[in-house]
C-alpha cells in the first residue's frame, strides 16, 4: 500500500478522506505525522490555486505524494464570500464558532440564503501533477446552528438534494453527507481521474500510473 500525505490537520476532512482514498491502495497520513514540515503559503485567489501550491508544497516537504484541498463556503449575497477565506472569514486565529457567527450577522438581513460549498483537490507526486478536480455543492445558510457532528460551517449549511430531507450537514451521518458534499464529490472525480489514467496504459509519465505532468482534469 502506498503512502500518502493529506494536507491537513484536520481530523474531520482526515476522516472524510480516508475510506475513499484507503479504497485505491493509499495508506493516509496527516500533516500531524510531520511536526518540522513548515507550514505552505496559501495566498492564491481560487480553490484550485491554494490547492495546488498546499500539494506541491508538501509533496517536496515530505517526500510523499501529497493531496490538498481547499474548500470553503461561498454565499451569494456576499459576492462569494467567505470563498478562500472561509477558515479566517472572523480572523486569523477564528475559530468555527466565530465564523459562523460572524456569517449569521452578516446575512441577518438578506433574505437570499443561496450558497455552495467548493472542494478543490489536487494530488501531486513529486514535481508531477497527478489530478486537479473540483465537487460543489449547491444548498442554503440557516438562521441558526443545527446539529452536532461535521465542522467548519456544516451546522448552518442544508443542502438542496432532496435526499438531505432539509437537514443540515451537521445533522447528516458521515456516509450520508460524503454523498452530497462538495468534497465527496470531488474526491470522486479523483478516483475516476486515477482510474482513467490507469486504464491508459503505458505512456509518457503513465509507467508507474502517473499522468502526463501538468495534466488537470475537472469535475
Amino acid at each position: 500500500m502506498n503512502r500518502l500525505v493529506v494536507a491537513t490537520t484536520n481530523a474531520g476532512k482526515i476522516a472524510e478522506l480516508t475510506p475513499l482514498l484507503g479504497a485505491l491502495g493509499y495508506e493516509v497520513c496527516g500533516l500531524d505525522a510531520f511536526p518540522a514540515v513548515t507550514v505552505a503559503v496559501e495566498d492564491g485567489d481560487t480553490f484550485a490555486s491554494n490547492a495546488e501550491k498546499k500539494a506541491r508544497h508538501y509533496a517536496v516537504s515530505t517526500g510523499l505524494p501529497a493531496l490538498a484541498d481547499d474548500s470553503g463556503l461561498a454565499v451569494r449575497a456576499l459576492g462569494g464570500a467567505p470563498g478562500v477565506h472561509s477558515a479566517r472569514f472572523a480572523g486569523e486565529d477564528a475559530d468555527d464558532a466565530a465564523n459562523n457567527a460572524l456569517l449569521l450577522q452578516r446575512l441577518a438581513e438578506q433574505p437570499d440564503r443561496r450558497a455552495r460549498f467548493v472542494c478543490a483537490l489536487c494530488l501531486v507526486d513529486g514535481d508531477t501533477l497527478i489530478a486537479s478536480v473540483e465537487g460543489r455543492c449547491e444548498g442554503r445558510i440557516l438562521d441558526a446552528p443545527r446539529g452536532a457532528g461535521g465542522f467548519g460551517y456544516d451546522p448552518l449549511f442544508v443542502p438542496e438534494a432532496a435526499v438531505a430531507g432539509g437537514r443540515s450537514f451537521a445533522e447528516l451521518s458521515r456516509e450520508a453527507k460524503s454523498q452530497l458534499s462538495h468534497r465527496g464529490a470531488a474526491l470522486r472525480a479523483l478516483v475516476t481521474t486515477l482510474e482513467a489514467r490507469r486504464l491508459a496504459g503505458p505512456g509518457p509519465g503513465r509507467d508507474t500510473g502517473k499522468p502526463d505532468a501538468g495534466t488537470e482534469a475537472r469535475a
